[in-house]
């Protein structure tokens, strides 16, 4: 059996006829209970064929009988090898919406979504809409049973299982950020947490990368912004002629170039490796103060200096190098300790390098994956403990200057650098066994030996 997307063929196994038949009713619908019923697997064949589609996204589920008609909500995974669970929930239980979750339009339906959430909720009906809106207030599940728009045991499970409904404590207050989940949670504010989830692969089904979503609608702009009208100053009258000489600085910018083709006869060395990241990522001090902004017993502050600036010297940035071809170092997974400046190895599964390099071998559009893969990550706490509203914003940009000074570093030392636009948070999260709220990816670079050129 195989499935066709776009074009490409995806091979699900060998199955027997009546598998092969009953896999004819998942156009319309198979009931879960036909081979999935009460924990207990009826139907092994079908059960193994549901899981491998479900493992590459290619099962939605929906909700019908209970709610007076069909298709009045339907579940679809953001995320591999989403499989929907209910747990648990008695008549005591008092459950809220997370304030991660939030309902928006999509063409005719409400989606209801969180960054949170391995899957969304198409919902078709408006009352199953105004009823899940009723808890933005904690409701208990036994006062919820008695209305006449109840939703559902089984649907409230399964908004439980993604975490768009939460389980509240009534001993606690309610609306507090450490009411849901851990403290690094709470860091978060609700936009942030959308932006990194939703502008990075791993946790949502869109399209992500060069698409072109806009070919054949709007024209693309211009590469040189046009000219404001008025008298110009021309600068050229002031760096031509008897101008001193272009500075180291200023040719290092000029020289600067992404490098998608390496030399894998000539890989990159563990001293050049060495020498790279002491010149670029290397502590340099570190030091503790009191906050001058908060009272006098307010906790002390840990601050450090690396070779490029930090928002608020906060140094939240950690690099992760995904090691593919260097020489004196065993292919793997890696942690850059900038404090001790040494290289920590992480156990990782094979496969799991193989995807890193191959995700960026695709984002480059090259054959042949890098030799060394640099992650940018952040620890995101880092910066939320003090920064309200602009913490994500800060990070991307600390990223980008570290960019910005990881190539020039590579130019400078005749190595070739590419950074990618693409990364995989749920993949690093499995990588590190980190919560990808804690500590993720919000960057990447490709790293090596350039290959020779013609002009070479």
């Amino acid at each position: 059996m195989f499935a066709r997307i776009n074009g490409h063929s995806l091979g699900l196994g060998k199955f027997n006829p009546d598998t092969m038949e009953r896999a004819q009713s998942l156009q319309t619908g198979l009931p879960f209970n036909s081979f999935d019923s009460d924990g207990q697997i009826t139907h092994p064949e079908v059960h193994l064929l549901a899981r491998r589609l479900a493992a590459h996204g290619l099962l939605e589920y929906r909700l019908g009988s209970s709610f007076k008609g069909d298709n009045h909500v339907v579940i679809e995974p953001q995320a591999p090898n989403y499989w929907p669970q209910m747990p648990p929930l008695g008549d005591s239980d008092v459950l809220a919406l997370s304030r991660f979750a939030y309902l928006r339009r999509r063409g005719h339906d409400m989606v209801l979504e969180s960054p949170r959430a391995s899957a969304l909720f198409r919902i078709h009906d408006p009352q199953i809409v105004t009823a899940i809106a009723r808890l933005s207030a904690p409701q208990q599940i036994s006062n919820l049973r008695r209305r006449s728009d109840f939703v559902g045991r089984e649907l409230l499970a399964l908004l439980m299982d993604c975490q768009i409904l939460i389980k509240i404590d009534p001993a606690r207050e309610h609306g507090h950020r450490l009411d849901e989940g851990d403290n690094h949670l709470a860091f978060w504010d609700f936009h942030d947490l959308l932006f990194h989830a939703r502008s990075t692969e791993g946790r949502h089904a869109n399209p992500s990368g060069g698409t072109y979503p806009y070919v054949g609608l709007i024209p693309p702009l211009p590469a040189v912004r046009p000219s404001w009208s008025g008298e110009k100053i021309d600068l050229r009258r002031f760096s031509d002629g008897d101008s001193p000489p272009v500075s180291p600085a200023a040719r290092l910018l000029r020289d600067r170039h992404s490098t998608r083709n390496f030399d894998d006869q000539r890989p990159i060395t563990l001293t050049e490796l060495s020498q790279f990241l002491d010149g670029t990522a290397r502590v340099q001090a570190r030091w503790s103060g009191k906050l001058e902004e908060l009272a006098d017993d307010g906790p002390e502050f840990e601050y450090a200096t690396r070779p490029y600036p930090g928002g608020g010297a906060a140094y939240e940035l950690e690099l992760y190098l995904v090691v593919n071809k260097c020489e004196g170092m065993a292919r793997g997974f890696y942690h850059y300790d900038a404090g001790e400046h040494a290289l920590v190895p992480i156990a990782v599964r094979t496969q799991e390098v193989d995807a890193q390099l191959t995700g960026s071998q695709f984002a480059m559009g090259t054959p042949a994956p890098p030799q060394i893969l640099i992650i940018i990550a952040a620890r995101f706490g880092r910066i939320s403990w003090k920064y309200s509203s602009i913490a994500y914003a800060l990070i991307l940009k600390d990223a980008g200057v570290l960019l910005q000074t990881l190539y020039l570093m590579a130019t400078s030392m005749g190595l070739g650098a590419c950074a990618i636009g693409s990364v995989n948070i749920n993949l690093f999260a499995k990588m590190t066994g980190l919560e990808f709220h804690v500590e993720g990816p919000v960057g990447q670079l490709a790293i090596g030996r350039a290959r020779p050129t013609a002009a070479d």
